[in-house]
């Protein structure tokens, strides 16, 4: 292919140091690629050097019919080519220009001035010629500058498919973070679930849902910084003088121990843990009324994978057996429901039955599962 080999000699001339300055990265490099592309640089009114705007120049405009500008090129020396795209967005923006490149000849730049963001965001592609392989050059080379697709309107087209690409995997990788923070925080059931049955496949033992989820928030936040840092921030070494005694950090009293429970009408019921006091929940809901369970049973969604409340054990966690036999408990009715859940979801699910129970949740009921 002659492009390729044209890549394969301006890669040689770049290392060799041939191309030093901007008129001879001009002939050398972009009027050559350009010729590979079908363009006719002979052409001044196709490929037109010094592009007149208003008193201002492009390097090369690119015509699409003839005298039309559809693409502008800004050539600079090579390892020069920082910092010049807003003189290049300028020309492109106001000419109604839709692409734009910028090159110092070994870098290619390929921008859609009319597109949203900064200038780097606007940026479909950034192809170094020497880092690259020929085949990836010729591909991108030929994909957003080949003649025939520039007139076709094809070339375009494949550069904002490419932009709208790279701006959605910006925004993915923007959301990433808040998705991960958000299941953390939510203590979310399946994350909670996939790591403890790593755990075990490790070492043998599995841990309950509340380690795992204690784990993953330490894992999310900062280092703590000891009492005694706290305390005693660090100083320049000639500043320092030894701590007055007064002034070091007592130890923090142990906790209390935690006390479960929940009221319900003017009645508080003491638990043994989260776990029971949801138990609990479940079967003064279900004596108050006879239809509780049904109904919080047809809710469209209770966990992502898991049913709260079923009527059949095995209904509790589809395709997991072993959770159904090691994590569910059976209520007086009958009925059966799951216990594998970190504290923060067994609030969740309790208000859910305070919503089916037509109660206000804090208000009506108010219960105590733990933090």
């Amino acid at each position: 292919m002659a492009l390729a080999q044209d890549i394969e000699d301006i890669r040689s001339g770049i290392m060799a140091g041939r191309f030093a300055n901007e008129a001879s990265v001009s002939q050398g490099v972009v009027l050559r690629i350009l010729h590979s592309l079908g363009w006719p640089s002979y052409n001044t009114q196709v490929v037109c050097p010094e592009f007149s705007l208003g008193g201002r120049r492009v390097d090369f405009a690119l015509c699409h019919p003839a005298g039309k500008p559809i693409a502008f090129i800004e050539v600079k020396q090579i390892g020069q080519g920082d910092g010049a795209e807003r003189q290049l967005f300028e020309y492109a923006f106001h000419s109604g220009v839709p692409l734009a490149i910028l090159t110092d000849g070994r870098e290619w730049n390929f921008f859609l001035p009319g597109e949203q963001g900064n200038y780097g965001e606007r940026r479909v592609y950034k192809l170094d010629i020497v880092e690259r392989n020929v085949d990836e050059c010729v591909v991108r080379l030929e994909r957003y500058l080949r003649h025939d697709d520039i007139a076709a309107g094809k070339a375009i087209d494949a550069a904002r498919e490419d932009y709208r690409n790279v701006a959605k995997g910006r925004q993915i990788q923007l959301a990433l973070p808040d998705a991960w923070g958000k299941l953390v925080a939510d203590e979310d059931e399946l994350l909670l679930e996939v790591v403890a049955d790593r755990v075990e496949s490790i070492c043998g033992y599995k841990p309950d849902p509340d380690t795992v989820a204690a784990f993953l928030k330490g894992m999310a936040q900062p280092a703590p910084t000891s009492q005694a840092q706290q305390a005693f921030p660090k100083r320049p070494l000639a500043q320092q003088s030894p701590p007055k005694p007064q002034n070091i950090p007592q130890p923090i009293p142990s906790a209390q121990p935690q006390t479960f429970g929940f009221s319900l009408g003017g009645s508080f019921h003491p638990g043994q843990s989260a776990r029971d006091v949801m138990l609990q929940v479940f079967e003064a809901l279900s004596a108050r009324d006879v239809t509780f369970q049904e109904r919080f049973s047809a809710l469209p969604q209770h966990g992502r994978r898991r049913r709260y409340l079923a009527r059949s054990r095995d209904d509790l966690y589809p395709g997991r057996p072993d959770l159904c036999q090691e994590h569910a408990a059976q209520l007086q009715s009958g009925w059966w429901v799951s216990t594998n859940h970190s504290k923060a979801t067994i609030r969740r699910i309790v208000k859910m039955a305070c919503e089916v129970a037509g109660l206000r949740f804090g208000f009506d009921l108010v219960a105590n599962v733990g933090d």
